[in-house]
């Protein structure tokens, strides 16, 4: 393979040489060759692993896109893979809580809309789990009014019934869309009783879009993907 300078992966994306040297420190990039004098010595394998890593960024996020080159960067193929699945899982519970929400808007002013989630209440742990959040993080959104989840009348543990499930759903994806808690507790308690829904469909329309460019950029990161591990093997 042709060599290449750092400079010249760090030209092709507007980054600096030190970002380049960055990458390849904390595993994102697989390591350099060095020169006699100490120079490293990059190919278009390694221009492959940027292309990608930067193409994950959008699709995955920063954290999960370097989680996924260090584990294909140190041959854990199922790792990377497992990590991949696991954003596209999220994306369709994503599309799947849009869809509900939406369709729930039109019953609004008329009644509550219906329940999107059917089964036995979970508790503070199970609902956790779910979502891929921690205990505290719920206890959080109770906190500002966004969930109010009904109290075991023995034990006092926090009961999360079927509204209450599709309530975190959606707090869940404003919340990765940075809305702050007390926008969160205002859009979800629209959904909840029979406000208005301006506020609500705004955060919903942005909200698809987002998910769109999401999907978008999965399918980018994919083919970067494959194109790397091709010149790896």
């Amino acid at each position: 393979m042709d060599t290449l300078r750092p400079s010249d992966l760090a030209r092709e994306h507007g980054l600096s040489t030190q970002a380049v040297r960055n990458y390849e420190r904390d595993g994102f990039l697989p390591a350099a060759a060095r020169t006699p004098s100490g120079y490293r010595v990059y190919t278009e394998l390694h221009a492959a692993a940027l292309r990608a890593f930067l193409a994950l960024i959008p699709a995955y996020g920063h954290a999960e896109a370097g989680r996924i080159m260090k584990a294909l960067n140190a041959g854990d193929q199922e790792s990377a893979l497992a990590l991949i699945d696991r954003g596209h899982l999220r994306l369709v519970r994503d599309r799947e809580t849009l869809d509900a929400v939406r369709g729930a808007i039109g019953h609004l002013t008329a009644e509550p809309a219906p329940a999107r989630f059917h089964g036995p209440p979970l508790t503070v742990g199970e609902l956790a789990r779910r979502l891929d959040v921690t205990a505290a993080t719920l206890r959080n959104w109770e906190h500002a009014g966004i969930l109010t989840p009904e109290r075991e009348p023995v034990t006092g543990y926090r009961l999360f019934r079927d509204e209450d499930v599709r309530d975190a759903e959606l707090a869940h994806l404003l919340r990765r869309g940075d809305y702050p808690l007390e926008r969160i507790a205002v859009v979800v308690g629209q959904v909840r009783t029979a406000g208005g829904t301006e506020e609500l469909a705004l955060a919903l329309e942005g909200w698809g879009e987002r998910l769109t460019e999401r999907g978008l950029a999965m399918l980018d990161a994919a083919a970067q993907l494959s194109r790397y591990l091709q010149l790896a093997q």
